[in-house]
Protein backbone atom coordinates (compact mmCIF):
# COMPACT_ATOMS: atom_id res chain seq x y z
CA UNK A 1 0.00 0.00 0.00
CA UNK A 2 1.34 3.43 -0.99
CA UNK A 3 2.02 6.12 1.58
CA UNK A 4 -0.17 9.22 1.50
CA UNK A 5 1.46 12.39 0.16
CA UNK A 6 -0.12 15.83 0.08
CA UNK A 7 1.15 18.30 -2.52
CA UNK A 8 -0.22 21.73 -1.70
CA UNK A 9 0.06 24.85 -3.83
CA UNK A 10 -0.47 28.39 -2.55
CA UNK A 11 -0.56 31.62 -4.51
CA UNK A 12 0.22 35.30 -4.34
CA UNK A 13 -2.88 36.54 -2.50
CA UNK A 14 -2.01 34.38 0.51
CA UNK A 15 1.69 35.25 0.34
CA UNK A 16 0.84 38.97 0.36
CA UNK A 17 -1.16 38.64 3.63
CA UNK A 18 1.25 37.88 6.53
CA UNK A 19 -1.52 37.05 9.01
CA UNK A 20 -3.35 34.68 6.67
CA UNK A 21 -0.08 33.09 5.59
CA UNK A 22 0.89 32.43 9.21
CA UNK A 23 -2.54 30.88 9.85
CA UNK A 24 -2.21 28.68 6.77
CA UNK A 25 1.33 27.54 7.62
CA UNK A 26 0.10 26.61 11.10
CA UNK A 27 -2.51 24.32 9.52
CA UNK A 28 0.03 22.98 7.03
CA UNK A 29 2.52 22.15 9.80
CA UNK A 30 -0.12 20.04 11.59
CA UNK A 31 -0.57 17.64 8.65
CA UNK A 32 0.84 14.32 9.89
CA UNK A 33 1.23 12.70 6.47
CA UNK A 34 4.08 13.32 4.02
CA UNK A 35 3.78 16.72 2.37
CA UNK A 36 5.25 19.14 -0.16
CA UNK A 37 4.49 22.85 -0.48
CA UNK A 38 4.65 24.75 -3.79
CA UNK A 39 4.29 28.52 -3.80
CA UNK A 40 3.85 31.17 -6.42
CA UNK A 41 4.84 34.81 -6.13
CA UNK A 42 3.05 37.84 -4.83
CA UNK A 43 3.02 41.56 -5.41
CA UNK A 44 6.59 41.87 -4.13
CA UNK A 45 8.20 41.12 -7.53
CA UNK A 46 6.04 43.71 -9.30
CA UNK A 47 6.66 46.25 -6.53
CA UNK A 48 10.42 45.70 -6.75
CA UNK A 49 10.34 45.94 -10.56
CA UNK A 50 8.51 49.27 -10.29
CA UNK A 51 11.10 50.58 -7.81
CA UNK A 52 13.94 49.52 -10.11
CA UNK A 53 12.23 50.95 -13.18
CA UNK A 54 11.94 47.57 -14.93
CA UNK A 55 8.87 47.64 -17.15
CA UNK A 56 6.65 44.57 -16.88
CA UNK A 57 5.33 43.33 -20.22
CA UNK A 58 2.20 41.18 -20.50
CA UNK A 59 0.70 39.56 -23.58
CA UNK A 60 -2.81 38.16 -23.12
CA UNK A 61 -2.26 38.24 -19.37
CA UNK A 62 1.01 36.28 -19.56
CA UNK A 63 4.21 37.81 -18.25
CA UNK A 64 7.16 38.20 -20.60
CA UNK A 65 10.24 37.35 -18.53
CA UNK A 66 13.20 39.27 -19.91
CA UNK A 67 16.63 39.03 -18.22
CA UNK A 68 16.01 41.94 -15.83
CA UNK A 69 12.62 40.53 -14.83
CA UNK A 70 14.12 37.08 -14.36
CA UNK A 71 16.71 38.50 -11.96
CA UNK A 72 13.91 40.10 -9.94
CA UNK A 73 11.61 37.05 -9.81
CA UNK A 74 14.52 34.74 -8.95
CA UNK A 75 15.50 37.02 -6.04
CA UNK A 76 11.92 37.33 -4.81
CA UNK A 77 10.47 33.85 -5.46
CA UNK A 78 13.47 31.59 -4.74
CA UNK A 79 14.96 34.05 -2.25
CA UNK A 80 12.81 36.26 -0.07
CA UNK A 81 9.45 34.46 -0.30
CA UNK A 82 10.82 30.92 -0.21
CA UNK A 83 13.15 31.51 2.73
CA UNK A 84 10.54 33.41 4.73
CA UNK A 85 8.09 30.53 4.33
CA UNK A 86 10.79 28.03 5.33
CA UNK A 87 11.72 30.13 8.39
CA UNK A 88 8.08 30.36 9.50
CA UNK A 89 7.70 26.58 9.13
CA UNK A 90 10.81 26.00 11.25
CA UNK A 91 9.18 28.18 13.91
CA UNK A 92 6.25 25.74 13.80
CA UNK A 93 8.60 22.75 14.29
CA UNK A 94 8.27 21.77 10.63
CA UNK A 95 11.49 20.47 8.99
CA UNK A 96 11.08 22.48 5.81
CA UNK A 97 13.78 22.87 3.19
CA UNK A 98 13.45 25.41 0.37
CA UNK A 99 14.28 24.78 -3.27
CA UNK A 100 14.30 26.20 -6.73
CA UNK A 101 14.25 23.68 -9.57
CA UNK A 102 17.99 24.30 -10.09
CA UNK A 103 18.90 22.96 -6.65
CA UNK A 104 20.22 19.41 -7.07
CA UNK A 105 18.64 19.42 -10.56
CA UNK A 106 15.19 18.85 -9.00
CA UNK A 107 13.16 20.39 -11.86
CA UNK A 108 14.61 20.75 -15.34
CA UNK A 109 12.68 22.96 -17.75
CA UNK A 110 12.74 23.85 -21.44
CA UNK A 111 12.37 27.37 -22.75
CA UNK A 112 8.79 27.96 -23.85
CA UNK A 113 8.42 27.79 -27.61
CA UNK A 114 5.76 29.84 -29.35
CA UNK A 115 5.30 30.55 -33.05
CA UNK A 116 4.62 34.27 -32.58
CA UNK A 117 5.72 35.33 -29.08
CA UNK A 118 9.10 35.15 -27.36
CA UNK A 119 8.20 34.77 -23.69
CA UNK A 120 11.84 35.18 -22.69
CA UNK A 121 13.03 33.17 -19.70
CA UNK A 122 9.80 31.22 -19.23
CA UNK A 123 10.23 27.47 -18.82
CA UNK A 124 7.82 24.61 -19.45
CA UNK A 125 8.03 21.23 -17.71
CA UNK A 126 6.66 17.70 -18.01
CA UNK A 127 6.72 14.55 -15.89
CA UNK A 128 10.26 13.56 -16.85
CA UNK A 129 11.43 17.05 -15.76
CA UNK A 130 11.03 16.02 -12.11
CA UNK A 131 13.87 14.37 -10.18
CA UNK A 132 11.42 12.09 -8.39
CA UNK A 133 14.09 9.81 -6.89
CA UNK A 134 15.80 12.64 -5.06
CA UNK A 135 12.51 14.22 -3.94
CA UNK A 136 11.46 10.81 -2.56
CA UNK A 137 14.77 10.57 -0.68
CA UNK A 138 14.18 13.99 0.88
CA UNK A 139 10.71 12.90 1.97
CA UNK A 140 12.15 9.68 3.46
CA UNK A 141 14.48 11.86 5.52
CA UNK A 142 11.30 13.46 6.94
CA UNK A 143 12.12 16.76 5.27
CA UNK A 144 9.35 18.90 3.81
CA UNK A 145 10.32 20.33 0.40
CA UNK A 146 9.11 23.88 -0.31
CA UNK A 147 9.34 24.72 -4.02
CA UNK A 148 9.43 28.17 -5.59
CA UNK A 149 8.39 28.82 -9.19
CA UNK A 150 11.99 28.98 -10.48
CA UNK A 151 13.39 26.12 -12.63
CA UNK A 152 16.50 25.66 -14.82
CA UNK A 153 17.63 24.00 -18.06
CA UNK A 154 20.93 22.43 -16.87
CA UNK A 155 22.74 24.81 -19.24
CA UNK A 156 23.15 27.56 -16.67
CA UNK A 157 19.83 29.28 -17.33
CA UNK A 158 17.06 29.91 -14.80
CA UNK A 159 13.42 30.05 -15.86
CA UNK A 160 10.19 31.46 -14.48
CA UNK A 161 7.69 28.57 -14.47
CA UNK A 162 4.00 28.55 -13.58
CA UNK A 163 3.63 27.34 -9.97
CA UNK A 164 0.28 25.64 -10.66
CA UNK A 165 2.04 23.58 -13.34
CA UNK A 166 4.94 22.76 -11.02
CA UNK A 167 2.52 21.41 -8.39
CA UNK A 168 0.62 19.36 -10.97
CA UNK A 169 3.73 17.86 -12.61
CA UNK A 170 5.40 17.01 -9.28
CA UNK A 171 2.13 15.28 -8.27
CA UNK A 172 2.09 13.31 -11.53
CA UNK A 173 5.72 12.25 -11.19
CA UNK A 174 5.36 11.11 -7.56
CA UNK A 175 2.03 9.32 -8.06
CA UNK A 176 4.02 6.23 -9.10
CA UNK A 177 5.38 5.94 -5.57
CA UNK A 178 2.77 7.69 -3.39
CA UNK A 179 -0.97 7.99 -2.97
CA UNK A 180 -0.94 11.67 -3.97
CA UNK A 181 -3.57 14.26 -3.13
CA UNK A 182 -3.03 17.58 -4.88
CA UNK A 183 -4.60 20.67 -3.29
CA UNK A 184 -4.77 24.07 -4.93
CA UNK A 185 -5.39 26.53 -2.10
CA UNK A 186 -6.67 29.98 -3.10
CA UNK A 187 -8.96 32.78 -1.92
CA UNK A 188 -12.32 31.30 -3.00
CA UNK A 189 -14.44 28.54 -1.44
CA UNK A 190 -13.80 26.42 -4.54
CA UNK A 191 -14.79 26.81 -8.19
CA UNK A 192 -17.82 29.12 -8.17
CA UNK A 193 -20.72 29.04 -10.62
CA UNK A 194 -21.27 32.70 -9.77
CA UNK A 195 -18.03 34.55 -8.97
CA UNK A 196 -19.96 36.98 -6.71
CA UNK A 197 -21.69 34.23 -4.71
CA UNK A 198 -19.39 32.27 -2.35
CA UNK A 199 -22.22 29.78 -1.76
CA UNK A 200 -22.25 28.72 -5.43
CA UNK A 201 -19.45 26.16 -5.10
CA UNK A 202 -19.41 23.47 -7.77
CA UNK A 203 -18.66 20.34 -5.73
CA UNK A 204 -17.22 18.22 -8.56
CA UNK A 205 -16.03 19.01 -12.07
CA UNK A 206 -15.27 16.37 -14.69
CA UNK A 207 -13.31 16.94 -17.89
CA UNK A 208 -16.56 17.08 -19.87
CA UNK A 209 -18.14 19.54 -17.41
CA UNK A 210 -15.03 21.72 -17.50
CA UNK A 211 -15.22 21.94 -21.31
CA UNK A 212 -18.91 22.85 -21.15
CA UNK A 213 -18.40 25.52 -18.45
CA UNK A 214 -15.47 26.96 -20.40
CA UNK A 215 -17.42 27.06 -23.68
CA UNK A 216 -20.35 28.77 -21.93
CA UNK A 217 -18.02 31.41 -20.47
CA UNK A 218 -19.06 30.55 -16.91
CA UNK A 219 -15.52 30.28 -15.55
CA UNK A 220 -13.49 33.29 -14.47
CA UNK A 221 -10.34 33.48 -16.63
CA UNK A 222 -8.12 33.40 -13.51
CA UNK A 223 -9.32 29.91 -12.57
CA UNK A 224 -8.68 28.34 -15.99
CA UNK A 225 -4.94 27.58 -15.56
CA UNK A 226 -5.61 25.93 -12.19
CA UNK A 227 -8.37 23.76 -13.65
CA UNK A 228 -6.28 22.81 -16.69
CA UNK A 229 -3.40 21.76 -14.42
CA UNK A 230 -5.78 19.97 -12.06
CA UNK A 231 -7.29 17.97 -14.94
CA UNK A 232 -3.82 17.14 -16.25
CA UNK A 233 -2.99 15.70 -12.81
CA UNK A 234 -6.15 13.56 -12.67
CA UNK A 235 -5.52 12.25 -16.19
CA UNK A 236 -1.99 11.25 -15.12
CA UNK A 237 -2.92 9.04 -12.16
CA UNK A 238 -2.95 11.58 -9.31
CA UNK A 239 -5.38 10.03 -6.84
CA UNK A 240 -7.30 13.13 -5.71
CA UNK A 241 -7.30 16.78 -6.76
CA UNK A 242 -9.19 19.60 -5.03
CA UNK A 243 -9.44 23.37 -5.25
CA UNK A 244 -10.12 24.72 -1.76
CA UNK A 245 -10.11 27.95 0.23
CA UNK A 246 -6.74 28.41 1.92
CA UNK A 247 -8.30 28.94 5.37
CA UNK A 248 -10.09 25.58 5.12
CA UNK A 249 -6.99 23.38 4.81
CA UNK A 250 -7.36 21.76 8.23
CA UNK A 251 -11.08 21.10 7.72
CA UNK A 252 -10.37 19.52 4.37
CA UNK A 253 -7.59 17.26 5.65
CA UNK A 254 -9.83 16.06 8.49
CA UNK A 255 -13.18 15.82 6.66
CA UNK A 256 -12.62 15.94 2.88
CA UNK A 257 -15.72 18.06 2.38
CA UNK A 258 -14.18 21.34 1.27
CA UNK A 259 -13.99 23.00 -2.12
CA UNK A 260 -14.26 21.48 -5.60
CA UNK A 261 -13.03 18.02 -6.53
CA UNK A 262 -11.67 17.50 -10.04
CA UNK A 263 -12.41 14.09 -11.56
CA UNK A 264 -12.31 12.33 -14.92
CA UNK A 265 -16.03 11.62 -15.17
Amino acid sequence: MKEKLYIIKIGGALIDDPELLDQFLGQFSEIKEKKILVHGGGKLATTLADKLGVEQKLINGRRITDKETLDIVAMVYAGSINKNIVAKLQQKKCKAIGFSGADANLIKAKKREHAEIDFGFVGDIEKKSINKKLISKLIKLQLIPVFSAITHDKKGNLFNTNADTIASVIAQALSVKYDVELLYCFDKEGVLEDIDNPESVIKTISEEEFSALKDEGKLHKGILPKLENALSAVKNNVDKVFLIKETQLKNHIENHHEGTEICLS
